[in-house]
């Protein structure tokens, strides 16, 4: 064996073994980018002073954080360069491939929008391809749900469906391929025993005992295998590479494990299944695939990608051009947690009402919380593509989504807080009609009429007796314009015994009727909102906020460490990410603890009687309060529930703490 300790090339990644902080192994990349060769990437994860004070860090996304252009997208220039070259003949089809084993998080809504996206833009194709590899942990049920997820995000596969399950008979057929070249042997090793010869990220792996055998052993013994002759763990298939490699995933990685659980599509048909890697890059190739687009922890694989499909296509197996892999920054968002098995923990614990809640960072949950497909795509055109990981505050997430309600959503009215006026000097029993905007930059959705009566509802804040400074709503002896109505002034206010004001007592002024000429004869600061009471329709209102109070949820320094010190992020950062690799002890403190407990309260409010009848998912800017939704599930005609999706304004970056 090649002495491992001396500094090599790998004539497989194209990597120098260098060593690093804490001797941790680097790779000396292109360009002179230094990453470490590891399972997990861990560049860039620095954090900067702004993100403990509530903005995002000083990265290339937040440079467009006003909303007016795009991020750079290095895969959108490869294609550009690759479709200027012929490389595939002007072809450009990409691939989403989910396990079909859980819910779609927003991690997932950039991938599905980078996937589909520059496959739509060079009038390519996009596949959804299950990749349905594991029987015990995968269900329809998911399936159904990425289906859905991919439709309500805007795309379709159209034909392109596909399932690694489609191309069991293949993918068997080329592991025998391998066996009969002597590419691939079956190791009889326990687990244990693979794992400790595997070596480490600076020690070079040992060879296994069974990896002399012949090709007929071989042979037979997989057969065997797939025949259900042995228990679960009795064997794998490995391919067989080299051991010595800086790259772990290299180190003669297994493709076929013997697993006896029916499958969801193939029932008992198979007893041995193919494991990720091998089924990955193969798959791609089956489907001719130009541009596999993953996230950085692929990066490391890539060797064993080309590897697997290279080998078979020298043998006349798989046609040329193959895919090329690239890799893209994942999204790593504060204020969440994105791994699976904390996700789980946090349904299971009751921390939230299911993987639909709409605190979730599901894709479920952000539709039932009346996020947008639109919001999506715009924060993944916002953020970019690299090639670096870097953290997304979330508030860039929240400001896309109001950047595109704020172009669809109607307007509409309503009082959160009740507190009764009463317009002394109006008619009893009389009603004016007054018009309001469904939308003020877009006249042509029309208008509808509110009807202006003696008795409203203000909400409670717009009411103070004794005010604070630079306060311009309703306060005794001062004067506000009811939006869309009158000028009024308020002449007293009656109380309860505890002293709380129950009724404010008006004036109006007839004459400056909003749209009239007399409006502009008295100019007031104030304008607030308002329902007559006769008109009022009950409402229940969930106001959601951000599900975590801090940005690193379980972190030592749950609000990052200042960018001076160029300290790298909590160790926790890798399972905020939602890496279920990542050791789950990772989290240096119980990121439960920091669930934030006003991120969900419910109220009692009252709505304009247009709202009552609005559809399931229709979204509307309640005015001064900010973008809600009817509930997907609850809202019903007589029993209006509506959601908060987002507030108008983000008040999390300018204070530590909730919306209110």
């Amino acid at each position: 064996m090649r002495a491992f300790a001396r500094a090599r090339p790998n004539a497989l990644s194209g990597a120098r073994f260098r060593g690093g902080p804490s001797g941790t192994p680097y790779a000396r990349r292109a360009g002179g980018v230094r990453a470490p060769v590891r399972m997990i990437v861990e560049a860039g994860l620095f954090m900067d002073k702004s993100i403990r004070t509530g903005h995002p860090p000083a990265t290339a996304a937040t440079a467009v954080r006003d909303g007016t252009s795009a991020a750079p997208n290095f895969l959108r220039a490869q294609i550009a360069q690759d479709q200027r070259s012929g490389k595939y003949g002007g072809r450009v089809v990409t691939r989403f491939p989910p396990e079909p084993n859980g819910y779609l998080h927003y991690g997932h809504a950039k991938s599905i929008a980078l996937n589909f996206g520059l496959a739509v833009e060079n009038g390519g194709t996009c596949h959804l391809r299950f990749d349905d590899t594991n029987p015990l942990k995968e269900d329809v049920e998911y399936e159904d749900s990425i289906a859905d997820a991919v439709r309500w995000l805007g795309y379709d596969w159209g034909s392109h469906r596909y399932h690694a399950s489609d191309y069991y008979d293949r993918l068997y057929a080329f592991a025998e391929w391998f066996v009969e070249q002597g590419e691939a042997y079956v190791d009889s090793q326990s687990a244990d025993e693979m794992r400790r010869s595997r070596g480490t990220l600076t020690e070079p792996g040992r060879e296994s005992p069974y990896r002399s055998r012949t090709p007929s052993e071989n042979l037979d013994l997989l057969r065997r295998m797939r025949a259900g002759e042995f228990p679960d763990g009795a064997h794998v298939l490995r391919l067989k590479i080299d051991m010595a490699s800086p790259n772990v995933n290299l180190r003669d990685p297994a493709i076929y494990r013997i697993r006896h659980a029916p499958h969801h599509r193939t029932g008992d048909r198979w007893c041995i299944y193919p494991l990720y890697d091998y089924t990955h890059a193969i798959s791609d190739a089956l489907e001719r695939i130009t541009h596999s687009i993953c996230t950085l922890e692929f990066q490391d694989h890539r060797p064993l990608y080309d590897w697997v499909i290279g080998k078979l296509a020298d043998g006349g197996l798989l046609e040329r051009p193959l895919p090329q892999q690239y890799e893209f920054a994942r999204l790593n968002l504060t204020y969440v947690v994105l791994s699976k098995r904390r996700l789980i923990q946090l349904v299971d614990g009751g921390h939230v009402d299911g993987w639909d809640d709409p605190r979730m960072p599901t894709l479920v949950g952000a539709r039932r919380r009346g996020f947008t497909p639109g919001g999506f795509k715009l924060f993944a055109e916002r953020i970019g593509v690299s090639k670096s990981d870097s953290w997304i505050d979330m508030s860039l997430l929240e400001q896309a989504m109001r950047d595109d309600l704020n172009e669809s959503a109607e307007r509409r009215i309503a009082v959160l807080d009740p507190l009764k006026l009463v317009i002394d000097n109006f008619p009893d029993g009389a009603f004016e009609t007054c018009l309001a905007p469904n939308h003020p930059q877009k006249p042509e959705l029309g208008q509808r009429e509110r009807r202006f009566g003696r008795e409203l509802w203000i909400e409670r804040d717009d009411f103070a007796e004794s005010p604070p400074k630079g306060y311009f709503r309703l306060t005794p002896g001062a004067e506000v314009r009811l939006r869309y109505a009158f000028v009024v002034r308020c002449t007293g206010v009656e109380k309860d015994a505890s002293g709380n004001p129950v009724v404010v007592h008006c004036t109006y002024d007839p004459d400056t009727r909003s749209g009239t000429p007399g409006a502009e004869s008295r100019k007031v600061k104030g304008n607030i909102h308002w329902l007559a009471v006769d008109d009022a329709v009950e409402a229940e209102v969930r106001l959601y906020d951000r599900l975590f109070k801090v940005p690193f949820p379980g972190a030592r320094h749950p609000f990052g460490r200042s960018g001076a010190t160029d300290e790298p992020a909590p160790v926790h950062a890798i399972a905020v990410a939602g890496d279920d690799d990542a050791d789950a002890e990772a989290a240096e403190r119980d990121y439960r603890d920091d669930l934030n407990p006003d991120s969900k309260r419910v109220i009692r409010a009252l709505v304009e009687p247009a709202l009552a009848t609005a559809g399931r998912e229709e979204r509307f800017q309640f005015e001064r309060h900010g973008y809600f939704v009817a509930d997907l599930a609850d809202h019903a005609p007589g029993r209006p529930v509506f959601n908060r999706a987002v507030t108008l304004r983000d008040s999390w970056g300018k204070a530590s703490g909730p919306a209110r």
